[in-house]
């Protein structure tokens, strides 16, 4: 006699079957982004260059301006304020160098000049047909 009702003896089994299945795809998750972040990186090896400098240097006109807004352009008086004006002093600074190179506008200016007189240098450089702007800093020793 069987007083077990529903009772039967089977022995309990761990089904592996889903748990493979999750571990494929984490493998396969972990092996795309892998890719991708080796991929991201760019090995570059740049070329050398036994020749040297160029002699020549570009024409370079120095523009600087102090903390009251006064404008001197290579070292001439320039009425900054009026940007006609200062366009007029670049070509004219410009004119000391070859015709066919355009020169390099170098804005040296004051920590404390207002941001306006430095925009009507830029507006000056592009009504005089220079795109060539660079500015001066100056290299904290501390």
């Amino acid at each position: 006699m069987n007083f077990k009702r529903g009772s039967r003896d089977e022995e309990l089994e761990i089904n592996f079957i889903p748990l493979i299945d999750v571990l494929l795809v984490i493998i396969i998750f972990l092996i795309v982004s892998a890719t991708f972040s080796r991929t991201s990186e760019l090995q570059i090896n740049l070329p050398t260059a036994d020749a040297n400098a160029p002699q020549e240097k570009p024409l370079t006109i120095t523009v600087e301006v102090d903390a009251s807004g006064r404008c001197l352009v290579n070292g001439k008086e320039a009425n900054g304020a009026v940007v006609s004006d200062l366009s007029a002093a670049l070509i004219e600074a410009g004119k000391a160098g070859p015709a066919d190179k355009e020169p390099t506008i170098i804005i040296n200016a004051d920590g404390k000049a207002s941001h306006q007189s430095v925009v009507n240098i830029m507006e000056a450089s592009r009504m005089a047909n220079y795109t060539h702007i660079t500015f001066a800093t100056q290299v904290n020793s501390h």
